[in-house]
């Protein structure tokens, strides 16, 4: 079944989600580049990261990567899309609501906070415009992006497994394209490096679809740190 809502005084259709049950094919679109969400301007303190030398080649960017996938931003941010998709699959507002408030408030910097929050806005109103499911439900203010991914994902019947694995990959994909713009790394060493660490995706994955919001931590420091002095960064190509 397929019902209109009116936007701007426009027809816009509500995508059945039951129809979507047995298919993970919206994250190939939701996840991509094309997706309007401005990805493209973040390297989560990448930047900073090369201008210090402390990435400058594989080795060193596939270190700092597979730090953040097993003790930093990329790890809690898969805790926090888990812990959202299964608040929306049993219909539990109250615990939606607290996992993104979490979420920004685990922001440590203020470029980390437009970093998630820009995202996850730009992705609920992209999902509005052209996929908006009756089954999802509304937030208040910002959303952090790993807390929207997850609850789109949820309401539309994706699995949690598919959203994870997605997910992570698209981020992953859109670091190495930052290190890529950044002139540490070539093309093909870029692919290389997300080739690398599909590894801990999966383990990550798996420690996702069971952890709770008390498993969230991190010590990935000099991620922080350099989120900090990407601030006031002389020169930038990215806004993170």
């Amino acid at each position: 079944m397929r019902v209109t809502v009116m936007a701007d005084g426009v027809d816009h259709p509500t995508i059945d989600c039951a129809a979507q049950t047995a298919s993970a094919l919206p994250l190939i679109i939701w996840l991509s580049p094309a997706f309007p969400v401005g990805s493209f301007a973040y390297s989560h303190a990448l930047e900073w990261a090369v201008e210090s030398g402390q990435i400058r080649d594989l080795a060193s960017a596939r270190d700092w990567i597979d730090g953040l996938v097993r003790y930093g931003g990329l790890r809690n941010d898969a805790i926090l899309l888990a812990a959202a998709w299964r608040s929306v699959r049993v219909d539990d507002h109250a615990g939606l609501s607290e996992c993104n408030d979490l979420a920004l408030a685990l922001a440590g910097s203020r470029e980390r906070y437009l970093e998630t929050s820009a995202q996850g806005n730009a992705f609920m109103v992209a999902i509005e415009a052209a996929w908006s499911c009756e089954a999802a439900p509304a937030i208040e203010g910002d959303i952090a992006y790993p807390v929207a991914v997850g609850l789109v994902s949820a309401a539309h019947g994706i699995g949690l497994t598919a959203t994870l694995e997605a997910t992570l990959i698209s981020m992953l994909a859109n670091l190495s394209s930052s290190l890529v713009r950044l002139s540490a790394l070539g093309q093909s060493d870029g692919q290389r490096l997300i080739a690398a660490l599909l590894p801990a995706v999966k383990g990550l994955t798996a420690f996702a679809m069971n952890s709770k919001l008390d498993d969230i931590g991190g010590a990935a420091f000099q991620s922080d740190i350099a989120s900090l002095r990407h601030e006031t960064q002389y020169t930038r190509l990215f806004r993170s």
